[in-house]
């Protein structure tokens, strides 16, 4: 099914900041970068392409999150599983968004070189058709930031573990485009590699 080039889809940007960050030794959402903590940088990012239309899933060390997103206009869903991983989290913004939104935009929020731009060419990218992905492409590969569109819902909504989405994107249930973005490849995983982007 294609959208009427009249009626806008609905995206809502879905900001993963559950994990419990192990490799960094504490919650790496809350740390500063350039004096903003990255889980607000993400948000900041997501807000000027979707506005009001973020989402952030939080759950380990959720109130260090919430403190560090303070003021911030966006929902928050708590995904009580997060020990399970990213697949979780995804599943609690699935759920969370399911009849609300024609897409989901998903991001990290420790791929600090993400720019707005970048999710703009995602959207723009985006032909309106519910099999679609568009993800991001980079070190060879596909990843966040990604969309998904509404048939892809169910899907999002069924998964666990520490998978993520990944295996959606070579289901022939759906089409992925990619949109070619190196620097999402920075991401922060350990306290060197925030001392990297300093």
């Amino acid at each position: 099914m294609m959208h009427m080039p009249d009626s806008e889809p609905t995206i809502f940007a879905v900001v993963l900041a559950a994990g419990r960050s192990l490799r960094f030794g504490s919650t790496k959402q809350a740390v500063l970068l350039d004096g903003v903590p990255l889980v607000r940088r993400t948000i900041d990012t997501a807000a000027r392409v979707c506005d009001s239309r973020v989402l952030v899933v939080i759950g380990h060390d959720a109130d260090t999150v919430l403190a560090a997103i303070d003021s911030e206009p966006c929902f928050i869903a708590v995904n009580e599983d997060y020990d399970e991983g990213l697949g979780s989290s995804i599943a609690t913004a699935a759920r969370a968004c399911h009849g609300h939104a024609d897409g989901l935009l998903l991001l990290l929020a420790d791929q600090p070189l993400v720019t707005h731009r970048h999710l703009r060419t995602l959207i723009d990218s985006w032909s309106g058709a519910d099999n679609e992905i568009v993800a991001s492409s980079y070190s060879g590969t596909e990843g966040p930031p990604v969309l998904f569109s509404r048939g892809a819902f169910e899907a999002l909504q069924s998964l666990s573990g520490d998978r993520g989405a990944h295996a959606l994107f070579h289901d022939g249930r759906f089409a992925l485009q990619t949109v070619p973005f190196e620097p999402a490849a920075t991401d922060i995983d350990t306290p060197a590699d925030l001392a990297a982007l300093v």
